[in-house]
């Protein structure tokens, strides 16, 4: 049987984002820009740049900006028309066609398992990706991370999470994977699953190998879902519904390529901040200068 491609993708954000308060008590955390560019754009940019046409946002009452950023603004494009900035229209207009969106609200905040659930009538039988907006992936040169991750289920017909390797301080913040032992000898970043565990203390973590915001999933994963009760935190976990479809069905970890930011923390999104400005001709040299002499003062 032929497979469905991958043309549809989910992207989460209904969360408050707690740890950027006070800026998120009115701004969307994925709305806050890496240089002058919203977080949740460059996540957009991935998935079309992966090859998806269409994408649902799961948002809350309180992101309507967000809608606003991916849609037409006419009286702004016709200032700007106006005052002879060319460039800056075409920008705007730019962003407006990036790919079909789509929002949803989740109504109650259950967890990242219950928001992936919210997207069930948009997906419907295909396979899917998510992504999640607190890892940024720069793959300079490369496939993005995404596109990665699509290659790997095209190739094995198979629901696939992208990882890479974390610090061992580290993986009490993610869910971290039980890779089996067999190594594809025509690729190793592939490795079939045979366990999955969120948030653990290190000393019950089965690996390093944490689960970094990206997902390509069968549609199977909806009727886990729908009777997955509540784990960490008290929420229903999309890893622990994976980790009971990996007992129907062979799921795969895929260690993408890729340099990964997170910018869900503080540390991690200033640290995207200065690479993302360091690699931009017109911020560059200033950039460079200033962190220069920034460095000699401590």
């Amino acid at each position: 049987m032929k497979k469905i491609p991958v043309k549809k993708a989910v992207i989460p954000a209904a969360g408050l984002g707690t740890r950027f308060l006070p800026a998120t008590k009115a701004i969307p955390k994925e709305m806050l820009p890496i240089v002058d560019i919203p977080t949740v754009q460059y996540i957009v940019e991935e998935a079309v740049q992966s090859g998806i046409e269409e994408i649902l946002i799961i948002t809350n009452s309180n992101k309507h900006c967000m809608e606003n950023h991916f849609d037409k603004n006419y009286e702004l494009e016709a200032r700007l028309l106006e005052s002879g900035k060319q460039a800056e229209a075409d920008l705007i207009d730019r962003i407006a066609g990036l790919a079909n969106i789509y929002y949803v609200r989740q109504k109650e905040p259950k967890g990242l398992g219950h928001a992936i659930l919210c997207a069930k009538s948009f997906i419907g039988n295909e396979p899917f990706a998510v992504l999640l907006g607190d890892d940024v992936v720069i793959n300079e040169g490369g496939k993005p991370a995404l596109k990665q991750l699509i290659d790997a289920y095209e190739k094995m017909g198979a629901s696939v999470v992208g990882v890479q390797q974390v610090e061992e301080s580290q993986v009490h913040k993610y869910g971290i994977v039980a890779p089996s032992i067999h190594q594809f000898a025509e690729e190793s970043r592939l490795k079939k699953l045979y366990d999955m565990v969120e948030k653990p203390n290190l000393k019950d973590a089965p690996s390093n190998l944490a689960v970094l915001g990206r997902y390509v999933l069968k549609p199977e994963i909806f009727d886990y879902l729908e009777t997955q009760g509540a784990g960490t935190g008290g929420e229903i976990q999309l890893t622990d519904a994976i980790k009971r479809l990996m007992y129907a069905q062979t799921v795969y970890s895929y260690d993408f390529e890729g340099h990964r930011y997170d910018v869900g923390d503080k540390f991690g999104f200033i640290q995207a901040t200065l690479d993302f400005a360091l690699s931009r001709e017109d911020l560059h040299d200033s950039v460079a200068s200033y962190v220069k002499e920034l460095a000699a003062t401590l």
